[in-house]
C-alpha cells in the first residue's frame, strides 16, 4: 500500500508541459488530503494542478484484466517476449532514465521504438533535417524579443504559462516587456487573451483557418523576399495585412516566430514549418529574428534527443501491423487511450490507466516528478531540469521494471 509523505510542502518542477516550470509548491494538510498546488507567481495552471493532484492508486499488476502478483506479471511478460518475432516499444512517455532503459531493452530484444507523439515531432524533424533552422530559447525570448508572432497557435493550450513566465515579466534584460508586439497569424479556436499587454493593449489578430496556413505562410515568405504577390488576398487574408506584418517584422529588433507542431495537423504540414523557418532566414539578412517551436509533452523532447545521442538517428513512425507484440510505455498520461493493436500488448504505465480492453500484461510504474525523481529536457532543448520525488510510493520506476524483465529473459 502506498502512502503520501507527511512532508507539508515540496517545491517541485512540473512535467505537465514542455515549459518545466520549477516554481510549483505542492503541500498537504494531512496524509489523506488532496494536495494544494500553488505557483510562486500566485497565478494558476490547470495542467500543474491536474498532474500533482492525481490520486496515488494502489493498483496491482494484471494479466488479462485480473490482479496478479508482480512476479506472475513478469513471468507472463517474459513468455510473450520469448515468442515475439517483431516487437515494438511504443508510447515512450517517460523521462531520460526511463528512455535510456527502454533503449537498452530494445537492443536486447531487437525491437523498434516509437513515441506516442511521433507524428507531430516528425513535422519539425523533417524541416530540421532538410534545411536546418535558426531557433532561440525561452530565456532569449524573455530578455530580447520585442515582437512575437504566433503562427497557427495560441501556445497557452499547450504551454499555459508561456506568457506569464516568458513574455509579461519584470526582469527582462534588454527590452521593455509591456511594449512587446504580439501577433496571432491563423489558427482555430484561439485564446488570445494572454496576448493582451499589462497596459491592456490588444494583440493583432490576422485570422485564417489552420488548414490555409501553407498558402498564407508561403505568401508571407514571398513578401519578405521582395517577390511580387499579384492578388489582393490569399486564403481570405488580405495581402495588405501581410505587407503590414512584413514591415513590422523588418523593423523589430528581435522578432520571434512561434509555432506548435501539434496544431499544424494537416497534410504536408512540414511545408508550413519550412515557410516559417525560411522566413526567419530572410529576416536575419537585415535584422534579427528567430524561430521557436513550442509544445512538448509526455517527455517527447527528451526522448527524441536521447535517441539521437544513442542511435545517431531520430525516432520514426512504424506500421503497427508489422509487429506481433507491443510494449506500451506511458508514465505520465493515464487518460491517453492505448492504440488499436491486433496482437498482445504489455503495458508499463501510470497506475491510474483505464483500459477499454485490458492488455495481456499490465505493470504499473512510477510517474517521474511525482512518485520518483527524474530528468527532462525543456521544450527549447537548452535546459535540463531535475524532477523531484514529491510523495512516497512503492511503485517501481520504468527502468527498474525493464531491468527485471531483462533479467527474466537472460
Amino acid at each position: 500500500m502506498q502512502t503520501i509523505s507527511s512532508t507539508q510542502n515540496v517545491l517541485a518542477t512540473c512535467p505537465a508541459c514542455g515549459l518545466l516550470c520549477d516554481d510549483v509548491s505542492v503541500s498537504w494538510q494531512s496524509a489523506d488530503a488532496k494536495p494544494e498546488v500553488t505557483l510562486k507567481s500566485g497565478e494558476t495552471c490547470a495542467k500543474a494542478v491536474t498532474f500533482f493532484s492525481r490520486p496515488l492508486n494502489a493498483h496491482s499488476p494484471m494479466i488479462a484484466g485480473k490482479p496478479v502478483s508482480l512476479a506472475d506479471a513478469f513471468d507472463r511478460a517474459a513468455e510473450l517476449l520469448a515468442t515475439a518475432q517483431s516487437p515494438l516499444i511504443a508510447g515512450l512517455s517517460t523521462d531520460l532514465a526511463g528512455f535510456r532503459a527502454a533503449y537498452a531493452f530494445a537492443q536486447k530484444i531487437k525491437a523498434e521504438m516509437m513515441h506516442m507523439n511521433v507524428q507531430s515531432s516528425l513535422r519539425n524533424t523533417k524541416v530540421l533535417q532538410s534545411t536546418g533552422w535558426q531557433t532561440t530559447t525561452l530565456t532569449e525570448v524573455k530578455n530580447r524579443a520585442d515582437m512575437i508572432v504566433l503562427i497557427g497557435t495560441d501556445v497557452v493550450s499547450h504551454n499555459p504559462r508561456f506568457f506569464e513566465r516568458t513574455v509579461w515579466v519584470d526582469d527582462a534584460m534588454f527590452t521593455e516587456p509591456d511594449s512587446r508586439k504580439i501577433v496571432y497569424l491563423g489558427g482555430d479556436d484561439l485564446n488570445t487573451a494572454p496576448g493582451v499587454t499589462p497596459s491592456r493593449v490588444q494583440p493583432t489578430v490576422i485570422p485564417c483557418a489552420t488548414k490555409d496556413l501553407p498558402e498564407v505562410t508561403a505568401a508571407l515568405r514571398a513578401l519578405l523576399q521582395g517577390k511580387p504577390v499579384k492578388v489582393e488576398a490569399v486564403a481570405g487574408v488580405a495581402i495588405s495585412a501581410l505587407n503590414a506584418l512584413v514591415e513590422q517584422l523588418k523593423q523589430a529588433k528581435y522578432a520571434v516566430l512561434v509555432w506548435v507542431a501539434k496544431d499544424l495537423d494537416f497534410p504536408h504540414a512540414e511545408l508550413t514549418i519550412q515557410n516559417i523557418t525560411e522566413s526567419v532566414v530572410v529576416l536575419n539578412q537585415q535584422s534579427r529574428a528567430m524561430g521557436l517551436a513550442l509544445g512538448g509533452s509526455d517527455g517527447d523532447t527528451t526522448v527524441n534527443y536521447a535517441h539521437t545521442w544513442l542511435d545517431g538517428l531520430t525516432l520514426s513512425e512504424h506500421a503497427l501491423e508489422a509487429h506481433d507484440l507491443m510494449i506500451w510505455v506511458n508514465s505520465f498520461s493515464p487518460d491517453k487511450p492505448l492504440p488499436n493493436f491486433h496482437a498482445p500488448m504489455i503495458v508499463l504505465g501510470h497506475p491510474g490507466t483505464v483500459f477499454t480492453t485490458p492488455p495481456e500484461v499490465f505493470i504499473p510504474v512510477a510517474t517521474p516528478g511525482l512518485d520518483s525523481a527524474g530528468t527532462l529536457f525543456r521544450v527549447d532543448s537548452s535546459v535540463v531540469l531535475p524532477l523531484k520525488k514529491v510523495r512516497k510510493s512503492t511503485l517501481p520506476t520504468l527502468a527498474e521494471v525493464l531491468q527485471q524483465l531483462e533479467a527474466q529473459l537472460a
